[in-house]
């Protein structure tokens, strides 16, 4: 989880970006890299696989604010898409602060998404963390194209949610970024909470910061 360098006053927060393979997440961190200042980011590191790459850089967001006089130094990474790279996925969690889920829309890739996403569950449970109570954003990536499966078959398929067993938060929670869907809600007697999600398209850099402002909100909130 979050580590805190009192040398430099920072507090150093891990986000990792998830997802089947070549369904953006590689595209996702590059569209940041080249947007932030300089004088804010670390630099690059790839650790390229025979058909996909491992990314990693930090930056300092200056927009965000502090936290009891700290900066927040934000460490991004993505994992390899491909199953067989399982060891690597699963180290790079260790001690994650917040997770973006990059799923790719196209229809013909809906059986890779769920793939994907039972695995971040497994893998996050083996850490024995609870992806329901950390924060976690899914972004459905590639909305431009001809295929792209409707969002609401999406959300069925990859957000269908998580039984809400904790009184304090049974409680009707709109989703500010979508007007008459709900975080969290009752269904048929039974309160059930959803992840966050955005449309993006990646390659033209749209929602990408949208994202990336989303899940790193939520991270400052549990350091708040």
């Amino acid at each position: 989880m979050s580590m805190i360098n009192y040398a430099s006053r920072e507090i150093n927060c891990k986000l990792v970006y998830y997802g089947p393979g070549l369904g953006g997440k590689t595209t996702n961190l590059e569209h940041i890299y080249g947007k932030v200042s300089p004088n804010t980011r670390g630099k690059m590191i790839s650790l390229a696989t025979e058909t996909e790459r491992t990314l990693f850089f930090d930056f300092l967001p200056v927009d965000l604010g502090t936290i009891r006089g700290f900066k927040t130094r934000f460490h991004l990474y993505t994992v390899p898409g491909q199953v067989y790279y399982n060891a690597s996925r699963k180290l790079i969690l260790k001690g994650v602060d917040g997770i973006v889920f990059v799923a790719d829309s196209q229809i013909e890739r809906m059986e890779a998404n769920v793939e994907s996403m039972q695995n971040l569950y497994d893998n996050m449970s083996e850490y024995g963390y609870d992806l329901t109570k950390i924060p976690f954003v899914i972004q459905y990536n590639k909305r431009d194209l001809p295929n792209a499966a409707p969002v609401r078959d999406l959300q069925a398929s990859l957000n269908p949610g998580w039984p809400i067993d904790d009184g304090a938060h049974q409680k009707i929670t709109p989703d500010a970024s979508h007007p008459g869907e709900n975080l969290i809600e009752k269904i048929d007697g039974q309160w059930i909470g959803h992840a966050p999600y955005l449309e993006a398209v990646a390659v033209r850099g749209d929602g990408v910061f949208d994202t990336l402002k989303t899940i790193s909100k939520m991270v400052l909130k549990t350091l708040s």
